[in-house]
């Protein structure tokens, strides 16, 4: 995803670091440390700006999140997009996070958010293989792609979020009946994808290429990315997968 450099990035991403996945040991801090309970863990690869990773937080509150993206740029309005559906404030107009309270957070300063107020997403920014290398075997309840990009120029494919060795971390990850569920607007992304999940040791349990017209539609987070493809009249294309332990 391509997006302008963000003014004080680093600093945005500081002062709500309380929001962040702790990622800088080379020994995986255990989820139930990070979100003070034992609930199931699932992983969004690619949040984008954290619309879709919102919204299931909300509604599927049954579930501790990892929300992971790449470009920091993009992850720091993901982060500050899921604090302010939390009320946790908002940005200053003159830089820096403004709590509830009116205190601001800016220039290296971080928000110690208590606890309770938190929610069920942490944020990763960062590279997928990198991070999902640290995680223990069969620790994930699930992990979602959507939209991810689909490297379509001449020897970009093993960048796919899909490649075989995308996929060979998830199915290490995945506890065992856990699903790998896969969203896209692009054809042959969708294409290589089904070919290439069972080359993997995945077995495609669910797929449509009109999401929108299928069963899932009443349960599907139509967000505003998504909702731009299919104005345009371009159909989505869902599937899920289960890796063969």
């Amino acid at each position: 995803m391509r997006m302008r450099k963000k003014r004080h990035g680093n600093e945005r991403l500081l002062a709500l670091s309380a929001l962040l996945y702790p990622d800088t040991a080379e020994i995986w801090t255990p989820a139930a440390e990070v979100f003070g309970n034992d609930r199931p863990l699932k992983l969004e690869v690619g949040c984008g700006k954290g619309d879709f990773i919102t919204r299931l937080s909300v509604r599927d509150t049954g579930f501790n999140y990892i929300a992971l993206e790449r470009v920091a740029d993009v992850c720091v309005c993901a982060v500050e997009k899921y604090a302010r559906s939390r009320n946790l404030g908002d940005m200053a107009p003159n830089g820096g996070w403004l709590s509830p309270e009116g205190d601001l957070y800016k220039d290296g300063a971080a928000w110690d958010i208590p606890a309770e107020l938190r929610g069920n997403v942490r944020f990763i920014a960062g590279e997928a293989n990198s991070v999902m290398e640290k995680m223990p075997d069969d620790s994930l309840a699930g992990i979602i792609a959507n939209f991810s990009d689909p490297w379509s120029k001449a020897g970009t494919a093993k960048r796919r979020l899909t490649s075989p060795a995308f996929l060979a971390n998830y199915k290490r990850v995945l506890a065992p009946g856990a699903a790998f569920a896969f969203k896209s607007d692009n054809d042959d992304l969708f294409d290589y994808t089904v070919e290439t999940l069972p080359q993997c040791g995945f077995e495609i349990v669910f797929e449509t290429r009109d999401l929108h017209a299928s069963e899932r539609a009443e349960t599907n987070i139509v967000t505003e990315y998504e909702r731009n493809f299919t104005e345009k009249g371009i159909k989505i294309k869902m599937l899920e997968a289960i890796p063969k332990k």
